[in-house]
């Protein structure tokens, strides 16, 4: 399930938010559920927000060796569908 990002339309006046919606929260729900509307606390309205996506950078490709460090178990291709363990 993805996490969604949700903070108050009105961040500012204390009379329309609360201190959990002021801030934003987050919120793990299926994909195909409508995004909130209400902040579950105050029943004040809510946007989702769009937020970054962490994905790791690999600058180079794994060496064979780099790969075995890691845990990984390397093959090699002999014949056809024969795979050797290194």
């Amino acid at each position: 399930m993805p996490i969604y990002e949700y903070v108050s339309e009105h961040p500012e006046d204390p009379e329309r938010s609360c201190r959990i919606c002021r801030k934003g929260f987050e919120l793990r729900r299926p994909v195909d559920r409508a995004p909130l509307e209400k902040c579950l606390a105050c029943r004040n309205p809510i946007r989702k927000v769009i937020s970054r996506v962490n994905t790791p950078k690999v600058a180079k490709p794994l060496s064979v060796s780099d790969a075995k460090a890691a845990g990984f178990t390397i093959l090699e291709k002999r014949d056809q569908g024969v795979y050797e363990k290194l």
